[in-house]
């Protein structure tokens, strides 16, 4: 009778044992697949057409608006076309200088509402914050952004498949100029441009005193080599 109930109380352990791994893997899944990484419909873009002769400059915008008439009257006299992508907060700040860049031809892109770091949000915080953006540029333009740019370029799986949820291309660059940091100088933008400037590439640039500086002779040397200027959707 000893070894059978042994054999029974045995027998009654090793059921609980496995009920309870079953509880724990069940409770582990669950748990694993509330933070599985997001679907994402779209990967983000780095370099356009390599087999085309042509490289889009694109200017992110949260402030610097003191260079921009420079900046546009340079693209002008170049007779180049560029990307522009502000954001929404600035874009209701400087509504007139967002309609100048969309009349003189460039594209307007949208960098979200509020210049948040993306990686810091959810899915769903950065699809609002791109809809606010994006509302905030159709009312000035009249028309719909459809390519997304990144505040600091941040592109976590959510950061991308939220963009991807609005029917957006997700733009990062081939080429950062670096003009946002300290002590950058025209000579250090065109040093990081024309070595190595490709077919296709996407050259990340902002509204500063170097960039505003350094651009005329940018788009003179990158011509000369005979790159088309173009926006970002043409040039992908």
């Amino acid at each position: 009778m000893y070894v059978l109930y042994y054999r029974r109380q045995r027998l009654l352990g090793i059921m609980a044992a496995v009920g309870l791994l079953l509880v724990l893997g069940f409770t582990a899944w669950h748990w694993l697949a509330g933070r599985a990484v997001p679907t994402m419909k779209i990967q983000p873009i780095y370099q356009g057409n390599p087999e085309r002769k042509a490289v889009a400059l694109t200017f992110t915008i949260d402030w610097g608006e003191e260079y921009l008439p420079s900046i546009l009257q340079a693209l002008q006299k170049a007779g180049a076309r560029a990307t522009f992508f502000p954001t929404g907060q600035w874009a209701e700040r400087h509504p007139d200088l967002v309609r100048q860049m969309a009349a003189a031809g460039h594209e307007i892109g949208n960098h979200g509402q509020s210049h948040p770091h993306p990686d810091n949000l959810s899915r769903e915080e950065n699809r609002r914050d791109i809809q606010l953006g994006e509302a905030t540029l159709t009312a000035i333009t009249g028309k719909k952004p459809e390519l997304y740019a990144p505040p600091y370029g941040e592109s976590k799986p959510q950061v991308v498949a939220a963009a991807g949820d609005l029917g957006y291309k997700f733009i990062m660059w081939t080429i950062n100029t670096g003009d946002y940091l300290p002590n950058t100088t025209p000579e250090d933008i065109l040093a990081s441009v024309i070595p190595k400037c490709q077919n296709g590439a996407i050259i990340l640039m902002h509204p500063t005193k170097p960039a505003s500086q350094a651009l005329p002779e940018l788009l003179k040397k990158l011509q000369e080599r005979g790159y088309a200027l173009v926006t970002v959707s043409e040039v992908l």
